[in-house]
């Protein structure tokens, strides 16, 4: 009788290596994975036919409705636009920047934020818009 409870013992299934799996799995997919980045504010963005999809953004400034700038979701002053614009641009200067205006936006705000990026050394910009 005691050698058939050892044999009962023994078939027990061992699931550790199928957890490390699980977990490695995990960790790839968190690394790979794209984050979407946001500025903000609610923006409703101008329509157009002529949209083009732009695949390097490193730099995300949104300018809502009252004119107000949002940079990495947090408000920003028209004074602080360039020296921030700088700092991240500097963290990816391959990327690009995309201006997300409202409709009922500015267009002053809008040369401000294009002049800066001008003044900082960006080629690549774009303004977002919604595709009819």
């Amino acid at each position: 009788m005691r050698r058939r409870t050892q044999e009962s013992d023994e078939k027990v299934a061992d699931l550790t290596p199928m957890l490390d799996v699980v977990f490695i799995m995990l960790i790839f997919f968190i690394v790979t994975a794209t984050f979407i980045k946001e500025t903000g504010v609610e923006i409703n963005r101008p329509d157009t036919k002529t949209a083009e999809m732009k695949k390097t953004v490193s730099l995300l400034v949104g300018v809502g409705a009252d004119s107000s700038i949002w940079i990495d979701k947090k408000k920003v002053d028209i004074r602080n636009v360039r020296p921030l614009m700088e700092r991240l641009h500097a963290e990816n200067p391959k990327g690009g920047l995309v201006i997300q205006a409202d409709s009922e936006s500015k267009v002053e705000k809008v040369l401000a934020i294009m002049e800066a990026a001008r003044v900082i050394g960006i080629s690549q910009v774009a303004i977002a818009s919604e595709d009819k």
